[in-house]
């Protein structure tokens, strides 16, 4: 493949033979039988006209000789008018309906994929680029759609070849036996082009992959690149893509380009051959000239479905092709795996894990046979060092990610036992950068729960300092929060992103506390809408400020995967360990640093105060 090689297949992608794809397809046109039967005989109204032409034409041209009468060719001008214009009408007709059940079934397999990706887990968006996910579930049922709309073209050719061939055998069957004799050398040239047409379909659409792809990263990234100068290296990284992208399709180009002049080449021979055999016929008074005119006729039509089938055969891939690729993002099988599906119990918020080891590849052990306790109600702060195994132990408890063995205990159940979704209706998740999604802070608040009155979500809101944080905000609620909460301060977000949160009233609250620096007023915000959710919930807390940690019930100390210390702060301290090392360190710069940011005290000093002593 040489320049193509890196256009490899993603681990998920699988190959289905073409009667499975076909028969997978059919399934999604089930529920429309009604439509299809009306496009059916819109198509056989469509060939019927389409055969009668040459037949009328025949016909009259033979009368034409005989009478030479004017008025009967001006009736043989319009009735082939009139079979003309109804041809259009139930074209017309076939193809309005054909777009509307290609697009209920588009829009149901785009669906389907749309379902599927976003039931993924976590891991496979690890593993997996976005673009290219997103790619399958809109470029490539595109082409899927196109491809229904020129198989319904094909049979209204074919049914016509059906209708013409009896009547080519009543008119001259030698001819129309060599006609026939020379159908397999198509039909194999044809389906010589199939293999190297769906392979270079396959690499274009990967190609496409890798374009979106890169899209997506550049335009997802584009603050970083902006800060770090880096927009001439992304454009660069983009046109390479890019053009690897435009030789894969010009290779497809080429390849498929080549299917029609071929077929084409060959079947102006053959209808060469016939008319002259034909003509000679005609001439010696075998046959007469209209039906010698007919047979001529016929035969085009004959050869325009072959030529059509083979043309089309290279799209009739592309479309199979792209259906591949989206059951293949449907079929992907989760890495998370639910040994029942029960609904969740109201939750008390206990968590046990039970020698449970993890790992995110073979290469990445995080947890080896580790074990935790935490109490219903328990505020529990996780510290250490990056990859000591906090965020994981966060992502397992909401099933973001699977574990090899052991066992995770939520209120004495095995977690693999509950409903994903109603399980995680009782958790409330904040990550260390909150997401927002496009809209209003209102609108964000109610994502937890879409049920929430205006006047619930005021009641909520002002719980936080008395709504204080919504002064500052232009439209209070109704802000815009722009995209992915891009128009809000760091601060701002997470204060959304709890509020969400409190709208929730989870049993288990998990947050990634923010390391980015924020005002104090926002910061004691901050701190009493944790205060009100950690009043009623069993917490954990990937922690980075002192001040999140002092208050917990309990101090978890990890490293490398295994607890090293726990207890309180103060007891902590007193061991003089790895949490001590860690609050001399950063923690109690923290403090420090809060100390000299507090505003200066305002005093007068005396002549006393400025004394020698």
């Amino acid at each position: 493949m040489g320049m193509f090689g890196n256009l490899n297949a993603e681990a998920y992608d699988r190959s289905y033979s073409d009667r499975v794809l076909i028969g997978r397809i059919l399934r999604y046109f089930r529920g429309y039988r009604s439509r299809i039967i009306l496009i059916a005989i819109m198509t056989l109204s469509m060939a019927a006209f389409g055969a009668a032409i040459p037949l009328l034409i025949s016909n009259g041209v033979q009368s034409l000789v005989q009478t030479q009468s004017d008025l009967y060719f001006a009736g043989l001008v319009l009735v082939v008018l009139l079979v003309g214009v109804l041809n259009w009408a139930a074209n017309w007709a076939r193809r309005r309906m054909t777009a509307i059940v290609t697009g209920d079934v588009v829009l149901a397999l785009r669906s389907n994929a749309f379902n599927a990706s976003v039931n993924h887990d976590l891991s496979f968006y690890d593993e997996f680029q976005t673009g290219k996910i997103v790619s399958r579930i809109t470029s490539d049922t595109q082409e899927f759609a196109q491809m229904v709309t020129l198989v319904t073209d094909l049979i209204s050719q074919v049914i016509t070849v059906l209708i013409l061939l009896p009547i080519l055998f009543t008119i001259e069957w030698q001819l129309t036996l060599t006609m026939l004799a020379m159908t397999p050398v198509v039909y194999l040239v044809a389906t010589s082009f199939r293999a190297i047409a769906r392979r270079v379909t396959r690499q274009g659409f990967r190609a496409m992959g890798e374009v979106n792809a890169a899209v997506q990263e550049a335009v997802t990234g584009i603050q970083i690149a902006k800060n770090f100068r880096q927009e001439a290296a992304l454009y660069d990284h983009f046109v390479g893509i890019n053009k690897l992208s435009y030789r894969v399709n010009l290779r497809r180009g080429f390849v498929l380009a080549n299917v029609f002049p071929i077929l084409n080449a060959l079947t102006g021979v053959g209808t060469a051959t016939l008319v002259y055999f034909g003509g000679q016929s005609a001439a010696a008074g075998t046959i007469s000239i209209g039906a010698w005119y007919l047979f001529v006729a016929s035969v085009d039509r004959f050869w325009q479905p072959m030529i059509n089938i083979a043309s089309f055969w290279s799209q009739f891939q592309s479309g199979l092709s792209a259906a591949e690729r989206v059951f293949a993002l449907i079929d992907a099988e989760p890495v998370v795996r639910q040994t029942d599906d029960r609904p969740a119990p109201t939750l008390h918020g206990e968590i046990e894990f039970a020698r449970v080891n993890f790992r995110y590849s073979e290469q990445e052990a995080v947890l080896r046979d580790f074990s935790l306790h935490i109490q219903a109600g328990e505020n529990v702060a996780l510290v250490g060092h990056t990859g000591a195994g906090k965020s994981s132990i966060a992502k397992l408890i909401a099933r973001f990610y699977e574990f090899q063995s052991g066992s995770i205990l939520i209120d004495g159940q095995d977690i693999r036992s509950f409903n994903l979704a109603s399980y995680r209706s009782q958790l409330g998740v904040v990550s260390q950068t909150p997401f927002l999604f496009a809209g209003t802070i209102a609108d964000n608040i109610r994502y937890a729960r879409p049920d929430l009155s205006d006047a619930d979500l005021e009641v909520v809101a002002h719980r936080i300092g008395g709504g204080e944080w919504l002064d500052t905000l232009p439209d209070g609620l109704h802000s815009d929060v722009g995209v992915r909460g891009g128009r809000l301060s760091m601060g701002q977000r997470q204060l959304v992103a709890l509020t969400r949160v409190l709208a929730q009233r989870p049993a288990i609250f998990i947050l990634d506390e923010a390391t980015a620096s924020i005002d104090p007023f926002t910061e004691s915000q901050i701190k009493e809408a944790l205060d009100l959710i950690l009043a009623d919930a069993t917490s954990i807390l990937i922690a980075h400020r002192l001040s999140t940690v002092k208050t917990c019930d309990r101090i978890i100390v990890m490293r490398t995967g295994q607890i090293i210390e726990e207890g309180n702060h103060a007891d902590l301290i007193k061991q003089g360990g790895h949490y001590a090392e860690l609050y001399n360190t950063y923690f109690r710069h923290q403090s420090l640093d809060a100390i000299e940011t507090r505003p200066a005290m305002k005093f007068t000093l005396t002549p006393e105060d400025l004394s020698i002593r």
